[in-house]
């Protein structure tokens, strides 16, 4: 009888030949979602792994068949020192993958009593997982998870843009609101602009439309932008940031972007957003073309922008067509009661 072996996989303990096998299975898995994009490094993932984090734990569980790694699942839940703790605490979300030579020998259902573990241990009382292959969509459904929030997952191939056109809302941006300037911040943001635009990312994240998903408040602080900075440096990745400020001086829309070395041809556009109050004067444009115009300089050896964008985000996916954006993946996420989820757990 086929019986999968459930272990924790701890980064801070883990011996050599494990790391080899969690570095096959990425490799794997990378070959059967996304095989056109570049694998960090191993010593890379492994430091950034490794890195302690305070506002977020992260727990490793792996599956071994004849001792090489058949699927793996992380959960995730974010810890008390989070200003995000309060409203997100009954969470719990697991990202989960089982390769494909694996599928449907109930290596999935296996992971459910860990993942019930945490849950307990954790308090929460909602579990959240995302699916973007058929397989995955399949069993979460058979779980009894029904479908939240979906996000479309975007490229922008730089050779075919528009560059009159962005260079054109760069200029009527600027015509709009001739008394507000852009600040452009390559590579980091620094030190002293971190409490301010924290509080402007947080107000900004919390209007991005998340649909039906049971979320509490999002939250971003200088002391999370400094352990993200961490990780990226460990990376060794750029992150670049432009704003609009209107002469109050008051930070009015704003965007970022990172690319790493091992990124190949590829950067990722992180969040754009306007404050409510100054929307419909083209700022999102306006900034969004100016990182552009940015990005083609400083990286010329980049072609594509991936971003993602919540399906019912309308005003944000306008832009991002205009620009030549076009749809490659659909991501969803499911839900599921913790009460529901026992319905499902093998018995022991």
């Amino acid at each position: 009888m086929f019986v999968p072996e459930v272990t924790p996989f701890s980064p801070e303990r883990a011996r050599s030949e494990e790391w080899q096998r969690y570095h096959a299975f990425r490799r794997a898995r990378q070959r059967e979602s996304r095989p056109e994009e570049p694998v960090p490094p191993d010593h890379v993932v492994e430091a950034e792994l490794q890195l302690p984090r305070r506002f977020e734990a992260n727990l490793h569980f792996q599956v071994s068949v004849d001792g090489e790694m058949a699927g793996f699942l992380t959960a995730s839940a974010v810890l008390p020192a989070s200003p995000e703790y309060e409203t997100n605490r009954h969470l719990l979300w697991a990202e989960g993958w089982v390769l494909e030579p694996y599928r449907r020998r109930g290596i999935g259902r296996a992971l459910l009593p860990a993942l019930a573990r945490v849950m307990d241990e954790r308090g929460a009382t909602v579990l959240s997982s995302p699916a973007e292959l058929p397989s995955g969509h399949e069993f979460l459904r058979w779980l009894g998870a029904e479908p939240r929030f979906r996000e479309r997952q975007s490229r922008l191939d730089l050779t075919t843009v528009d560059w009159e056109m962005v260079e054109a809302w760069a200029r009527e941006g600027q015509e709009r609101s001739p008394r507000s300037r852009l600040e452009l911040y390559p590579e980091r943001l620094p030190e002293s602009k971190l409490e301010e635009i924290a509080a402007v990312v947080t107000r900004l994240v919390n209007t991005v439309p998340t649909e039906q998903l049971d979320r509490g408040e999002f939250a971003v602080w200088p002391d999370a932008i400094r352990e993200w900075y961490q990780r990226l440096d460990v990376r060794g990745a750029a992150h670049h940031t432009a704003v609009v400020r209107d002469p109050d001086g008051s930070i009015v829309a704003f965007t970022d972007v990172t690319r790493s070395p091992y990124d190949g041809p590829y950067l990722r556009q992180q969040l754009t957003g306007v404050v409510p109050e100054a929307q419909g004067r083209g700022l999102g444009k306006w900034v969004k073309a100016a990182m552009l115009g940015y990005v083609r300089q400083r990286h010329p050896d980049v072609r594509y922008v991936t971003t993602e964008n919540a399906g019912s985000n309308a005003p944000m996916l306008a832009i991002n067509v205009r620009l030549g954006f076009r749809p490659y993946r659909e991501i969803v996420t499911y839900q599921v009661s913790r009460q529901t989820l026992a319905g499902r757990i093998p018995p022991s």
